[in-house]
C-alpha cells in the first residue's frame, strides 16, 4: 500500500527542469500559440519530441515533414496521416485532401495534441506540399 502511495506521489511530480524545457531548443519543432514553428519534426525524430512536448494546457502548435502514408476523407474532414508504424505517426486533420494521395511529401502545422503512446493529432492543422 505504502510503496503504490509512494509510486503515484512520485508519478504526479513534474518533469525536471532539464526535460521540461528540452521543447525549446532551437531544432524543436514546438511553438507555443497559434505560429508556425521554424524547424519541422521528421518521422524520424517525432520519437523523441513526443516525449518533450510543453506540459501545458495552453495552445502548442507543432511540425512535422515527411511522406503520407494514409489519406481519408469522410466527406466532411480529411485524414492526412504521416509516418509508418510501429513508430510514432502524425494525424493532420484538415478540411480537404487537395489531391493528395499516400507517398506524397507534405508539411504538417497544428495544434498539437497527444493522441495514445505513438501517436499524434495536429487539429486544427495545415497541409502544405513541399
Amino acid at each position: 500500500m505504502i510503496s503504490a502511495v509512494v509510486l503515484a506521489a512520485v508519478a504526479a511530480l513534474p518533469l525536471s527542469p532539464a526535460l521540461a524545457e528540452e521543447w525549446k531548443r532551437p531544432d524543436s519543432p514546438f511553438t507555443m500559440g497559434e505560429a508556425h514553428p521554424e524547424v519541422p519534426a521528421t518521422c524520424e525524430t517525432a520519437r523523441h519530441w513526443i516525449d518533450h512536448a510543453p506540459a501545458t494546457d495552453d495552445r502548442v502548435s507543432f511540425a512535422i515533414e515527411g511522406a503520407l502514408v494514409a489519406v481519408h476523407w469522410d466527406g466532411v474532414l480529411a485524414y492526412l496521416i504521416m509516418c509508418d508504424e510501429p513508430g510514432v505517426q502524425v494525424m493532420c486533420v484538415t478540411y480537404s485532401k487537395e489531391g493528395r494521395e499516400v507517398g506524397n511529401r507534405v508539411m504538417f502545422a497544428g495544434g498539437y495534441i497527444r493522441a495514445g503512446e505513438r501517436r499524434i493529432m495536429l487539429d486544427p492543422c495545415l497541409a502544405s506540399s513541399n
